[in-house]
């Protein structure tokens, strides 16, 4: 039994691994017209430069492309739980608070309500502020990308 539920959870560790990504990366959008950022280190200040699209999206209500890392094990739609807890009405909720949700120990001990400061937090290393975690996610290190998902999940009730 206890091979089952490793073999289980393994299972669910990859499949989490698989849908978020490198830090902080994320899929390019097809629909720009804009050429495609450089990734090298002279072109970094460039890249990180213009964060109206990504805070601009959010305030409109669609989800900016950092978006989709999440989207691999959180649902949107309330009461839909998937590997992790719905996001829907997450902004001002209190952490590990969805009930019938298997959070962890480590999450359980989080004693706050997300908010821009816990959040921002929270998206830059999940594994730092809540040690043990099971959350498979490196984070997002660039902060005008962390600020567009934040922004987004305000829109979301």
């Amino acid at each position: 039994m206890r091979f089952l539920i490793n073999t289980a959870v393994a299972g669910l560790m990859v499949a989490g691994l698989a849908g978020c990504g490198g830090q902080g990366s994320a899929p390019a959008d097809s629909s720009s017209s804009a050429p495609a950022a450089d990734t090298s280190a002279a072109a970094a200040p460039a890249a990180t430069a213009d964060s109206a699209a990504p805070a601009a999206a959010a305030a409109a209500g669609s989800a900016p492309a950092e978006f989709a890392q999440c989207q691999a094990c959180h649902s949107t739609e309330a009461g839909k739980n998937l590997v992790g807890p719905s996001l829907a009405g997450v902004y001002g909720r209190k952490a590990g608070s969805i009930a019938g949700f298997g959070y962890t120990a480590a999450f359980k001990k989080l004693d706050l309500s997300w908010d821009e400061a816990s959040l921002d937090k929270w998206l830059t290393n999940p594994a730092a502020m809540a040690p043990g975690t099971m959350m498979a996610f490196p984070g997002i290190a660039d902060a005008a990308r962390r600020k567009a998902v934040i922004d987004y999940l305000k829109t979301l009730k």
